[in-house]
């Protein structure tokens, strides 16, 4: 701690000049790297003399030298600079995302009133307000005016169960969008999901076209209103490498394997990934007696879970708390879909004896009339996790922006 400042940043000299020759050794010429060391030698030596005169001459023709030694590598502008900052930027967001946050978009409505999914609503465009409060709804609120015309006559085509081939597509599980595709001409890009674009004008678009033999006269307006932006929250890929899923917690999970999703869901479920609040683990016996959920016979008393139960508001969504899958019958292709939870005598055995990866977990919509969960289609598997959903990011005007519980 005594030792004077110029010897410190002599030492120091000496140490980056050597971090130089290993680093650059395959581009230094072997003269040159002899310089160096003798560079280096004579500030050592002029360092134990004492002498500060001795060491300024010793340090700046050790500098002069290290910058001399590659003249031909020519350095770097600001162009290539800010390139190369942004390009760590983008390595190390994408390492964040890969190993512990990714942000996720609410697509659906099947979490409220906890969280928001995407959400059309009708509005003429003479009734739209001024530019400026668009802008500031857009900003706060996520809220976005969108009116999309169809610009030449089109047949809607058809899936293969005869109805419009409407699609959701996701990009990165962030850009939330669909498109109606058509047998004479490419597809139509829809500013929302395919759900939020029927409550916005399409499904009064679709039966202009079902009055027209299928085909989309010119000038019919297929959306017009507006969107509501889901909610943009954070999820935590970190926490369950350390600890296990808790019974209550909002969870993302991907739908990879898991049947079900894919037969009612179609190709909008592949490779997606859904948001539910986690309500059984491994070893847990679910069942419905509405409005509470049972566990093991018992009425579950997770916080989130008496929420929805209660039926309070703003959970007054589901006046009725939890209740049974929906009872009809529902086909794919020739195939009767299978239902868990329909009857109050139901019940959804969750396996804790599987191995690793094959542990089975339920996942239930606060939105329980209008939610596709393990009612319908069954459990969870461990594989499947992806993490917590810790934080609502976006909009922040909605009441949901902070940690989520």
């Amino acid at each position: 701690m005594f030792t004077p400042a110029w010897k410190k940043e002599a030492k120091h000299l000496v140490k980056g000049a050597r971090k130089f020759v290993h680093y650059k050794r395959d581009l230094l010429d072997a003269d040159r790297v002899g310089e160096i060391e003798s560079r280096r030698t004579d500030l050592l030596d002029a360092v134990k003399s004492g002498d500060r005169k001795m060491v300024d001459e010793a340090s700046k023709q050790l500098r002069a030298t290290c910058e001399n030694a590659l003249p031909r590598e020519k350095p770097l502008g600001w162009f290539e600079e800010n390139v190369e900052v942004m390009f760590v930027a983008i390595v190390i967001a994408l390492g964040l995302r890969a190993y512990y946050l990714q942000p996720f978009r609410i697509p659906t409505g099947s979490m409220q009133p906890t969280l928001n999914g995407i959400i059309g609503t009708p509005l003429a465009s003479e009734d739209w307000p001024s530019f400026p409060v668009r802008l500031f709804e857009k900003v706060m609120r996520g809220r976005s005016y969108v009116k999309i015309v169809n610009d030449e006559d089109r047949r809607i085509a058809a899936t293969s169960t005869g109805q419009p081939d409407v699609r959701d597509k996701q990009w990165m599980h962030f850009f939330s969008r669909g498109e109606m595709r058509f047998l004479d001409s490419k597809p139509l890009g829809l500013p929302a999901p395919v759900n939020p674009c029927l409550d916005a004008g399409m499904r009064d678009a679709i039966q202009i076209a079902s009055r027209n033999n299928g085909v989309l006269p010119k000038g019919t307006v297929v959306v017009e209103g507006t969107v509501d932006s889901g909610d943009l929250v954070l999820v935590d890929k970190f926490s369950y490498h350390f600890r296990k899923p808790k019974r209550g917690e909002v969870f993302v999970f991907d739908t990879i394997g898991i049947r079900g999703i894919h037969e009612r869901s179609g190709e909008q479920a592949a490779g997606s990934h859904y948001i539910k609040r986690l309500c059984g683990v491994p070893g847990d016996t679910l069942s419905i007696q509405s409005p509470n959920l049972l566990i093991d016979g018992k009425i579950a008393r997770e916080p989130g879970i008496q929420r929805v139960a209660a039926g309070k508001p703003p959970f007054d969504i589901n006046p009725n708390g939890y209740g049974l899958a929906d009872p009809r019958e529902k086909k794919h292709g020739n195939k009767i879909l299978s239902q868990y939870l329909a009857k109050p005598t139901d019940t959804l055995h969750l396996d804790l004896e599987a191995r690793p990866g094959m542990r089975e977990y339920a996942a239930l919509g606060d939105n329980t009339g209008n939610s596709l969960d393990s009612r319908y289609w069954g459990t969870v598997k461990e594989f499947n996790l992806v993490g917590p959903a810790l934080f609502s990011l976006w909009p922040v005007t909605t009441g949901h922006w902070g940690f989520i519980r």
